[in-house]
């Protein structure tokens, strides 16, 4: 490692970290060392248990009292490992500031947007009143919130996921830091909102000349913003420098490992003759804007106005679009678990209007793969409980050994069939999202849903998942919904594409087609943020 400038903001040197849980010692990070320069952007990046994370909270003692930290971590001369609380409390959110992953469980859901903002000022500054008020209109419009002035009351389910991100940065600036640390915040965003983010980010570092650890396990968003780049895995650094040289000239495998990790090659082709599992035409999704105190309906919000679509055994349809397009209402209206108009034709038969008697029948053979396998996963439940779940529900094969069945497709997913008596929380997230595609498949379904279900992955854990789903596709010829805002794995999945915009479906075609030659402006700029280095 090279060694810190004299002028270092963040030194660290050394860094062990280990957890004392059950009268065991568990070691986490072991021996981390590098620096951030003055108006430098570092990254740590590498596979989720890494240790990024951990070596990150460690900077400022946020790891909590069954974390062993020893070693050294220096800010701007100053060491911090075993420094008094008063002086950590003091330096915390003043001269350190971090922006969280996932903005919705860091922003306080009771509070307002003036007071979530507003406490750290008076906590720090001792700015109340106007000069409070005044200071945040400042820093929510240099985060780019449109109006801030109307946007103060507001709470943070009444943001998008990208202005919630922005009001995370605005919290993060409020005192002037002089050290970012940004962990992984951009993972949950849609293509154009991540380059949204990305942008302000290196915009702030240049106008506040901001210095940034930046956390991450995309490597495309690291090559992006970081000047330097440390490499992690089992808690220790595999490889650092320049960006441009790691990426062009790495010298450990598991870099090289991580930077050939990303989804590839293309659908497989479905046979001339492959039946249309489900088709709609002209499909519609409205829901009712009521007011007043008789709750009359003065408009609608048209989630899906006006969608075509065929799709048959063997494909897979991508849908793509920003949050909010309505890809999964499309996809729940399909499955008819929320109401529609238009009909719905599942093997040539319309099931539009049927009742819940006839729809129980076909559940069986339409299944979904949600984005959050940990949400989605009862955590009091073991696995063989939630993968079999489905059999007693539908009457599925009975007669036969339950435990077998299960254990048969853990073995076709890639999951030791010995973990079958464990619950979620034991398992890694690529793991637990094999168990939600255990949990579909065992059915043996004919369409299947699949929700966002690679996004919140590592990028190696993503390469398995695709490869697992395109085998199972090709053994059992199912159909797929594909929705996902990573264009890189519809790519690599799709055999059409249906891009979606407020409701509307701006372009549908081939995958071939939608990304060597889009017609819509809105299908070029997801292009243009998802792949920044192509070509026009």
């Amino acid at each position: 490692m090279p060694a810190p400038a004299s002028d270092a903001v963040l030194a660290v040197h050394d860094l062990r970290i280990s957890f004392r849980q059950e009268g065991q010692i568990f070691p986490a990070v072991r021996g981390v060392s590098f620096h951030i320069g003055r108006g430098e952007t570092v990254a740590l990046v590498g596979e989720s248990g890494s240790g990024k994370s951990v070596t990150a909270l460690s900077t400022v003692r946020l790891l909590g009292d069954s974390a062993l930290v020893e070693g050294s971590v220096k800010y701007e001369g100053r060491e911090l490992v075993g420094a008094p609380d008063r002086d950590l409390r003091a330096i915390r959110g003043n001269d350190i500031s971090f922006i969280f992953q996932e903005p919705m469980t860091s922003l306080n859901p009771l509070h307002t947007l003036e007071k979530q903002l507003g406490e750290s000022l008076a906590l720090h500054q001792g700015l109340t009143g106007a000069k409070a008020r005044e200071r945040i209109v400042q820093l929510l419009t240099r985060v780019g919130i449109r109006d801030p002035e109307t946007r103060l009351a507001d709470y943070p389910h009444q943001l998008s996921g990208g202005q919630r991100q922005r009001v995370m940065i605005a919290m993060a600036l409020a005192n002037g830091p002089e050290l970012l640390i940004a962990d992984e915040p951009t993972t949950a965003l849609d293509v154009t909102i991540q380059a949204q983010i990305l942008d302000l980010l290196a915009q702030l570092k240049a106008d506040e000349g901001l210095s940034m650890l930046f956390i991450s396990h995309d490597l495309g968003i690291v090559r992006r913003i970081a000047d330097r780049v440390c490499v992690m895995k089992d808690g220790e650094i595999v490889e650092q420098g320049p960006v441009e040289t790691v990426f062009s000239a790495p010298r450990h495998d598991y870099t090289r490992k991580l930077l050939a990790a990303e989804p590839s090659g293309f659908a497989d082709p479905i046979p001339e003759d492959a039946p249309v599992m489900v088709e709609t035409r002209d499909l519609k999704v409205w829901f009712p804007i009521q007011r007043g105190l008789l709750r009359r309906t003065v408009g609608h919000v048209k989630a899906v106005n006006g969608a075509t679509l065929k799709v048959r055994a063997g494909e897979t349809l991508g849908i793509v679009g920003e949050s909010g397009s309505g890809k999964t209402t499309l996809a729940l209206a399909i499955m008819r678990l929320i109401e529609s108009e238009g009909p719905i034709l599942y093997l040539g038969q319309d099931i539009a209007g049927w009742a819940v008697r006839q729809l129980r029948r076909l559940r069986r053979d339409m299944q979904i793969v949600f984005q959050d396998p940990f949400g989605s996963l009862s955590p009091r439940m073991t696995v063989e409980q939630i993968i079999a779940e489905g059999l007693g529900v539908h009457g599925v094969e009975k007669g036969r050994d339950r435990r077998q069945m299960v254990a048969e497709i853990m073995a076709e997913v890639g999951l030791d069939p010995a973990t079958m008596h464990r619950y979620p929380h034991e398992f890694s997230g690529g793991q637990r999202q094999r168990i939600a595609i255990a949990r579909a498949m065992i059915l043996r379904p004919k369409l299947v849903v699949l929700d966002e279900p690679t996004s919140a992955l590592d990028m190696t854990v993503q390469v398995q998942i695709v490869g697992l789903l395109r085998g199972l596709q090709r053994k059992y010829g199912l159909a797929f919904l594909f929705i996902s805002h990573d264009l890189r794995v519809v790519r690599a999945m799709s055999h059409q594409i249906m891009v979606m915009r407020a409701g509307e479906v701006v372009e549908h075609g081939s995958a071939a087609q939608i990304f060597d030659n889009p017609r819509d402006d809105y299908t070029r700029t997801l292009l243009a943020a998802a792949f920044p280095d192509r070509a026009g």
